[in-house]
């Protein structure tokens, strides 16, 4: 099934990577501003309310009912005016189960968002980050075994 996805993303117009797998559930709400690298997976439920452009890199993963937001609306303004900024994931990066990452967030290579963690600014690479908002709690340690 995730290949038939893939297809019909590619056919709306967004950039996806080879090995990619994206499980039932999963709403992108405009394909044609996605870009996914290789080897990435999204798993169910996962939504991605891209009304601006949204870069998931190669190797990245994306947890159940993880939630990307690139909107959200001034309350200064009597308007309530949209405000909308980009969100891009670099190779590696991991956001977890039920996570939010808000609007004009990036998280650097290799960095990890944890389960039910918000993210409002920019993640460093190699790190781990929890809470609401997240902060970093230390840095990520890589082992081969």
């Amino acid at each position: 099934m995730s290949g038939l996805k893939v297809f019909l993303l590619r056919l709306f117009g967004a950039k996806v990577g080879k090995g990619v797998v994206i499980k039932p559930g999963v709403n992108i709400k405009y394909p044609w501003l996605l870009t996914i690298g290789d080897y990435t997976w999204i798993g169910e439920r996962v939504w991605i309310d891209n009304l601006a452009k949204v870069t998931i890199g190669s190797h990245c993963c994306l947890s159940q009912g993880s939630f990307l937001l690139c909107g959200n609306h001034n309350y200064k303004k009597t308007a309530f005016d949209l405000i909308v900024k980009p969100i891009t994931l670099e190779n590696g990066a991991w956001v977890g189960a039920m996570a939010v990452v808000c609007p004009g967030v990036t998280l650097k290579s290799h960095s990890i968002l944890t389960v039910h963690s918000v993210a409002t600014e920019t993640l460093e690479a190699n790190s781990l980050y929890k809470g609401n908002p997240a902060l970093k709690i230390r840095a990520r340690q890589i082992s081969d075994q």
